[in-house]
C-alpha cells in the first residue's frame, strides 16, 4: 500500500465518496452491524451540503480514493449549542477491500490534526448506541464517553440513540 495522501473533496469526487460510503455500509451489514448505515442512504447532495458548511476529506493511495470523513464545525443535533471548542468527525470510512488494518486510525489522526490546527482543543464524534465494537474502536483511539444522545435525527427521518465521545487535541498531537 502506498502512503496515504489527504485532501479536501471537490464536486468531481462526489460519486466516488457516495460509492465508498455505500461499500462501507455493505461491509457493515455483511458483518451483522445493522441499524448503522444502509447502502443508498446518502447521495452526492448530502456530501455537497457538508462541503458548504464543513469539510469532506479524502484519503488517496496510488491515485485512488481509499477513505474519507466529514469534519463539521458544529453538531447541534447531537451536542446542542456549543462554543467553537471542537471539531466533529462524522462518517469515517475506508475501502476495506484495498487498505491494510490501521488505515481508519490514520484517517482519524489526520482529522484530529486538522481540528487541532484550527486551535480547537477537542475532537468529538458519536456512534450508534449499542455498537460495542465501534465504541471500543474509539476508546482504543483515546476517546472517552461523555454522554448519550437520545433521538438524534438521521438520514431518512429515523431517530436513534448515540454515544457521545470526545478527545482533547493539541497542536495536532494527542
Amino acid at each position: 500500500m502506498n502512503a496515504l495522501r489527504f485532501r479536501p473533496a471537490h464536486d468531481a469526487d462526489l460519486t466516488a465518496v457516495v460509492g465508498l460510503r455505500d461499500d462501507a455500509a455493505r461491509w457493515m451489514l455483511a458483518r451483522g452491524v445493522t441499524g448503522q448505515w444502509q447502502p443508498g442512504e446518502l447521495g452526492g447532495d448530502h456530501f455537497r451540503r457538508i462541503m458548504e458548511t464543513g469539510e469532506v476529506w479524502l484519503a488517496e493511495a496510488a491515485g485512488r480514493i481509499v477513505g474519507a470523513w466529514e469534519l463539521w464545525w458544529a453538531d447541534e443535533d447531537a451536542w446542542g449549542p456549543q462554543s467553537s471548542a471542537a471539531g466533529y468527525v462524522h462518517r469515517l470510512m475506508v475501502d476495506h477491500r484495498s487498505v491494510p488494518p490501521g488505515t481508519g486510525r490514520q484517517l482519524l489522526r489526520e482529522a484530529e490534526r486538522r481540528v487541532a490546527g484550527t486551535g480547537r482543543p477537542l475532537v468529538r464524534l458519536d456512534c450508534l448506541a449499542g455498537n460495542a465494537s465501534l465504541e471500543a474502536y474509539y476508546l482504543d483511539a483515546g476517546y472517552r464517553v461523555v454522554g448519550r444522545k437520545e433521538g438524534k435525527p438521521q438520514p431518512g427521518g429515523a431517530r436513534k440513540a448515540f454515544t457521545l465521545l470526545e478527545k482533547p487535541v493539541r497542536n495536532g498531537r494527542e
